[in-house]
C-alpha cells in the first residue's frame, strides 16, 4: 500500500502532514509513504529528520496584486505539476493527501486528474486559497473548524474532523506535569507563550503581568519568551527591578521541549491562535486568552480565535489592543470567578477533537475501499 502526503511552507502545514503519515503507517503496517514538498522549503529539512522519503518539486505562490512576477509563478506551477505527475505515475499511490501550502496544489491536482483518491485537510477557520481551489477537484475535504464549512460549496465532500494532536499531548497528565516543572499542585498555573520564535508584543505585556503577580501566593506563572526574545526579556525584568529568583512563583524560559507537561499542568493559557495550538488547547479542555498574530495570511489567526470565542472557550485580545494592564484585568477576573473559568474549560473541551487523526485516516480508508 502506497501513499503520497504533501504540504509545505509553514509548520502549520508540515506537522499535520507528518501526523497523517504516521497515522497511515499505524493503520497499514508495511505501507510506503512518500512526502512531496517544496525544494528548499522547511519540509525539505524537517521531513527527512522524521525518517520519511522526501521528493521536492518547484513551487511558488501568486502575488495578490497584479505583477509580472506572477508569470514566473505560473511557469513554476506548471513545472511543479509536470514533476508531480511524473512522481505519481512512477510511485503509483493508492491515495494522495494534502495539508495545504502552494506545493500541495500541483500534487493533489495531478492525482485527482488521474482518478486517484485525494483528500485535503484544512487547518484554519478561514481556508487557504490553495485548499479552496483544490476542493473542486478532490474526493474529500477534512476541516478543523465548523466555521470553515461555508467556504466549501461541495458540502457532500466535507467532513469535520479537527486537527491531529501529538500523542504526547493527549497522554500527559497534570500531576506528572506539575512535578516535572517543579510547581506546587495547590496553586493556579498560568502558562503564556508566543511560539518557538516568541512574540514581542506578548513579551512586553507579560512584563506588566509579572510585575503585578510576582510573589502572589495564588498562582504560579510559566512564561516562554521564545529564543529570540529571551535575553531582552530578562534585561527588561532587571530594568524594572524584578529579581525573578526571589519571588518563587515565576519561571521564565526561552523554549520548552516538554510543552506537553506545561499544557497538562496549566489552568489558563495565553498564546497566539495558530490552528495546531488551538487543537491542543481544546483537546485538553484548556481555557485561554488568545492574541492572534496580526500578520498571518488573510488574518486567519483571528478567524481561529473568534471560533473559540464564539463557543465561550476563549477570550480574544487583538494584538493592536494588547497591553499588560488588559491582560492583568482578564487574569484577575478569571482568578476571582472560578465558575467562569470552569465554563470556558468545558466549552473548550466540547470543541476538542481527540480522535481527529483516526477520523482522517478513516476518511482515507473509505476512499480506498470505494
Amino acid at each position: 500500500m502506497r501513499f503520497i502526503v504533501s504540504g509545505g511552507g509553514t509548520g502549520g502545514h508540515i506537522y499535520p502532514a507528518l501526523a497523517i503519515a504516521r497515522g497511515l503507517l499505524d493503520r497499514y503496517p508495511g505501507a510506503e509513504i512518500l512526502y512531496v514538498g517544496t525544494r528548499g522549503g522547511m519540509e525539505a529539512e524537517i521531513v527527512p529528520r522524521e525518517g520519511l522519503p522526501f521528493q521536492g518539486i518547484p513551487s511558488a505562490g501568486l502575488k495578490r496584486k497584479l505583477s509580472l512576477k506572477n508569470l514566473g509563478v505560473l511557469w513554476q506551477a506548471g513545472r511543479g505539476f509536470w514533476q508531480a505527475s511524473k512522481i505519481i505515475r512512477r510511485f503509483r499511490p493508492r491515495a494522495v493527501i494534502g495539508t495545504g501550502g502552494y506545493v500541495c496544489g500541483p500534487v493533489v491536482l495531478a492525482a485527482g486528474l488521474k482518478g486517484i483518491p485525494t483528500l485535503i485537510h484544512e487547518q484554519n477557520a478561514l481556508p487557504g486559497v490553495t485548499n479552496r481551489i483544490l476542493a473542486r477537484f478532490v474526493s474529500r475535504v477534512a476541516v478543523t473548524f465548523a466555521e470553515s464549512l461555508r467556504y466549501f460549496p461541495q458540502r457532500e465532500k466535507v467532513v469535520l474532523t479537527g486537527l491531529p494532536v501529538r500523542p504526547e499531548i493527549l497522554q500527559a497528565n497534570r500531576e506528572a506535569g506539575l512535578k516535572k516543572l517543579n510547581f506546587e499542585a495547590d496553586r493556579f498555573l498560568l502558562l503564556s507563550f508566543g511560539g518557538s520564535r516568541g512574540a514581542r508584543s506578548i513579551n512586553q505585556a507579560m512584563l506588566v503581568v509579572l510585575k503585578k503577580y510576582a510573589g502572589d501566593p495564588r498562582l504560579n506563572i510559566l512564561h516562554v519568551t521564545g529564543k529570540l526574545g529571551y535575553e531582552d526579556f530578562l534585561e527588561a525584568c532587571s530594568r524594572e527591578g524584578m529579581d525573578l529568583a526571589k519571588f518563587g512563583n515565576v519561571t521564565v524560559s526561552s523554549y520548552l521541549y516538554n510543552m506537553q507537561d506545561a499544557l497538562a499542568a496549566a489552568d489558563l493559557v495565553i498564546s497566539r491562535a495558530g490552528a495546531a495550538t488551538l487543537a491542543e488547547l481544546t483537546a485538553l479542555g484548556l481555557p485561554s486568552i488568545l492574541i492572534p498574530y496580526p500578520y498571518a495570511a488573510e488574518n486567519h489567526q483571528e478567524f481561529n480565535a473568534r471560533a473559540l470565542e464564539k463557543e465561550g472557550a476563549a477570550q480574544v485580545v487583538l494584538d493592536r489592543h494588547l497591553k499588560g494592564e488588559i491582560l492583568c484585568q482578564k487574569i484577575e477576573e478569571l482568578l476571582n470567578k472560578p465558575e467562569l473559568l470552569a465554563q470556558m474549560a468545558e466549552a473548550s473541551k466540547r470543541m476538542g477533537k481527540r480522535r481527529a487523526l483516526q477520523d482522517i485516516i478513516d476518511c482515507v480508508d473509505n476512499l480506498i475501499k470505494k
